[in-house]
């Protein structure tokens, strides 16, 4: 998809240091490199900075499926952590399983190299 940077980036995300890897219809992915100020007291990736990544990739994902002249926001989510992340990136793919006319439901997996960081469930709302 040929979308303008000002349409998928917002200052949080720039904050946080998402970059967008790839849009396609119903589905975002988004790349998020551990830096320090991510890391939590026990110097892994903050679950808050991963919990953001999905958020972010989940409205991205939204946006590609109702179109990025609506806005949406989140309902709803729901995230299981499974392992820390000490070092390098993590990538979240997230695909849009149901897109209704007023809301949508979206699944995330967040990844590092071959294993599953996290896995996401939400409900976003067409404003």
């Amino acid at each position: 998809m040929d979308i303008p940077a000002q349409a998928t980036q917002s200052a949080f995300s720039q904050l946080l240091g998402c970059r967008v890897v790839a849009l396609e219809e119903g589905r975002a992915e988004v790349a998020l490199a551990l830096t320090p100020p991510l890391r939590n007291r026990g110097g892994v990736l903050h679950g808050g900075a991963l919990f953001s990544l999905v958020d972010i990739a989940m409205g991205l994902a939204c946006s590609t499926s109702h179109g990025f002249d609506k806005q949406s926001a989140t309902l709803e989510c729901k995230i299981n952590y499974l392992r820390p992340v000490s070092e390098g990136e993590v990538t979240c793919v997230a695909t849009v399983l149901h897109a209704g006319r007023r809301t949508l439901v979206v699944e995330a997996h967040v990844s590092q190299a071959s294993k599953m960081v996290a896995k996401a469930q939400g409900t976003f709302v067409v404003l």
